[in-house]
């Protein structure tokens, strides 16, 4: 039998009340409750709770105060990785985010979903969608990154950007929906 935790890995409709993901999520919400109340002088500290939340990450990695996310385990971030103040990152299903990538304040990544349906959305099941940016992105302040989404390589998503689809390498994306303003040689 598929367990909830499967099913949402895997983009199906599932019950985020299942205990195992109701267990989970409390564990990461008490790891992001103690990096967000560890000084920023405790870089070591600081970055020893981060590769606990975490799936995976480079060496070089640190967010700033407050970071939320649902899981934490389905967040992989590779070398040289910065998040600003208040990032979200709802991961129920992956985020996978490159090396030298940066976030600006108030950057939400989502790949949380539910139904359209109301009876369905109302039964409280949901889905979600995998998040994957490429090595060497810069991401703007408050800009939203929504499920499903894939950015390539050497991409700017300008401030305030919602992205619903994805997009390749070496461009700059902005706007609601965010569309490409801009080639980078």
């Amino acid at each position: 039998m598929t367990s909830e935790r499967e099913k949402m890995l895997g983009g199906d409709i599932y019950d985020p009340f299942d205990s195992e993901l109701v267990a989970l999520r409390k564990e990461a919400r008490l790891l992001f409750e103690t990096l967000n109340q560890t000084s920023m002088t405790e870089i070591p500290k600081r970055s020893k709770l981060i590769k606990k939340l975490f799936g995976s990450t480079g060496k070089r990695i640190y967010i700033e105060s407050s970071f939320r996310c649902d899981y934490g385990r389905h967040i992989h971030v590779g070398e040289n990785f910065y998040a600003n103040f208040d990032c979200v990152i709802l991961d129920v299903a992956e985020v996978r985010i490159g090396d030298n990538c940066l976030m600006a304040p108030q950057v939400g990544i989502y790949t949380a979903n539910h139904p359209l349906d109301r009876a369905e959305r109302v039964s409280g099941v949901e889905f979600a969608a995998p998040v994957t940016i490429g090595n060497d992105c810069w991401i703007g302040g408050h800009a939203t990154i929504n499920p499903g989404v894939t950015l390539g390589d050497n991409v700017v998503v300008a401030s305030g950007a919602v992205v619903t689809k994805s997009f390749g390498d070496n461009v700059v994306i902005a706007g609601n929906p965010a569309r490409v303003i801009r080639q980078i040689s």
